[in-house]
């Protein structure tokens, strides 16, 4: 069960193959509405980062137009990975070769915030950088590598391995 204190923070980033107004990218950017709709409906969604335009592909991060940012907090991790491994988000995920540049560095990382705390983009290259630095400690860490709120022992989470992911 979840300490209802606790809210689960995610942030992920990517490096864009091409520029959002391409045909290579119109597919991706055709979805983010739908897939961005699907979140909120989604059981255990609380919150995600979004500018006027209704997504945060426009919101920098880390200085780099390249990179997009995807921020959200949720109930638990529990609630992420039933978002995450359904419906289109998970088609979207399995094409996200087509959209976004592999890159070695972990992109991807969660975090336990306050209920009602809305993290900052700053906040959130932070603890990226902390998870880049030190591996999944309960400051930044990964759904392979979970810690509960209170941040003990970690927690393996099952991800679907025909999803390929490295964190």
């Amino acid at each position: 069960m979840t300490d209802a204190t606790f809210e689960l923070a995610q942030v992920n980033i990517a490096r864009l193959k091409a520029p959002l107004d391409s045909p290579q990218l119109k597919d991706f950017v055709d979805n983010l509405d739908p897939v961005n709709a699907d979140a909120d409906a989604a059981d255990g969604f609380v919150w995600r980062l979004q500018s006027e335009s209704g997504d945060a592909t426009d919101i920098p991060v880390f200085g780099d137009h390249w990179l997009v940012i995807n921020m959200s907090v949720w109930r638990d991790t529990d609630a992420l990975t039933a978002y995450m491994y359904q419906g289109r988000h998970r088609e979207m995920l399995a094409r996200r070769r087509e959209f976004f540049e592999r890159v070695q560095e972990a992109m991807t990382t969660l975090w336990w915030v306050p209920a009602g705390h809305r993290p900052t983009v700053a906040e959130a290259e932070t603890r990226l950088l902390h998870l880049r630095a030190n591996g999944p400690t309960p400051y930044a860490f990964t759904l392979r590598t979970s810690f509960p709120a209170q941040g003990a022992e970690p927690v393996a989470v099952a991800v679907p391995d025909d999803l390929g992911c490295s964190v």
